[in-house]
């Protein structure tokens, strides 16, 4: 197998620090890796690719084939993933369902900003007997989705599509309990802020705990952007950009999985959401040119050739949104 090299000819310390922190953790969730490649590189060029083109793209990060190929077989298990063959090869695709998924967190991942609000809080409430095993999953499932819990039998959120959850849950497996959860839209009558929504989101969700998650992101990337800042001469290599821009969005992908994107009259002072997201875009922006370049050499599918990125692609953190101009 060829071996790519881990290093580009110029070495920018801040990124290199960050690929060598993720390649010494001693346990890598593979899986949710390899479906943050589909959604940011693989779902704009078709949503296929040939798995040993993954596992050549992977290998850099210290992903070995075994744990690729395990993983790989694990999400077209759980129905992310399909194979198509092609003469002696396969070419793995996103079945359906996940690319629902994946477009639906595309959404919200390269959006300059949260969703606004209706005034609306989207309920979801547990009408029937559930299992304790069974309201862990569910309860997990919809965390996922960035809903709050009020008390055992009640899932909220203030923007959410309703649909969109309830497709989420089926793609969980919880398609059999969709009948005993009632989706509801609430509303506020009265004008402006009231005390129950800021006692709504103090009691549904931990805030502190999110906050400490996007500090951590930001102390983590912002080094890096400021390197980059500083010296305009500075090149990121083709490779690194690539393995850099992955974590980028894996990481940033995790934060907004599990956050409602309250709207800023329901946060904290000093959010650090914001910060995160116009730290992540400004990033990706950057290492976007020389990623493609090394995806255009690496992804390939299983007939030998490189599909071309989605015209869509370039609506992704556009160039010339105002708000990358704003100072972090």
């Amino acid at each position: 197998m060829r071996r790519f090299s881990a290093l580009p000819d110029t070495v920018i310390p801040s990124i290199k620090a960050r690929l060598d922190d993720f390649r010494q953790q001693r346990r890598v969730q593979a899986g949710s890796l390899i479906i943050s490649v589909f959604g940011d590189a693989i779902l704009p060029r078709g949503g296929r690719i040939w798995l040993g083109s993954l596992i050549h793209l992977l290998e850099p990060l210290e992903l070995n084939e075994r744990l690729v190929r395990t993983s790989v077989f694990r999400l077209a298990k759980e129905e992310w993933l399909r194979t198509e063959t092609v003469g002696r090869r396969a070419d793995y695709v996103l079945t359906n369902s996940g690319r629902r998924r994946f477009e639906e967190a595309s959404r919200h991942i390269y959006a300059a900003h949260a969703p606004l609000w209706d005034r609306r809080w989207r309920l979801i409430l547990a009408v029937g007997e559930f299992d304790p095993k069974d309201r862990e999953r569910l309860r997990r499932a919809l965390f996922w989705q960035g809903f709050g819990v009020l008390g055992a039998d009640c899932f909220v959120h203030p923007s959410a599509d309703l649909t969109a959850a309830f497709d989420a849950l089926v793609a969980e497996g919880l398609a059999d309990h969709l009948d005993r959860l009632m989706p509801l839209l609430a509303a506020d009558s009265r004008a402006g802020l009231s005390a129950n929504d800021a006692d709504l989101v103090r009691r549904a969700w931990n805030l502190e705990e999110l906050a400490k998650a996007y500090a951590a992101f930001v102390a983590t990337y912002l080094p890096i952007l400021a390197e980059l800042r500083s010296d305009r001469q500075l090149e990121v290599g083709a490779e690194d950009a690539f393995l850099l821009r992955t974590l980028l969005i894996h990481d940033y992908r995790r934060l907004l999985l599990r956050d409602p994107e309250l709207p800023d009259v329901l946060l904290p002072v000093d959010w650090p959401g914001q910060k995160a997201r116009l730290l992540c875009m400004e990033l990706y922006r950057r290492l976007l040119a020389a990623s493609e370049r090394h995806l255009d050499q690496v992804l390939t599918l299983a007939d030998g050739s490189n599909p071309a990125p989605d015209a869509a692609y370039a609506e992704r953190f556009p160039a010339n949104d105002p708000l990358l101009s704003v100072a972090l």
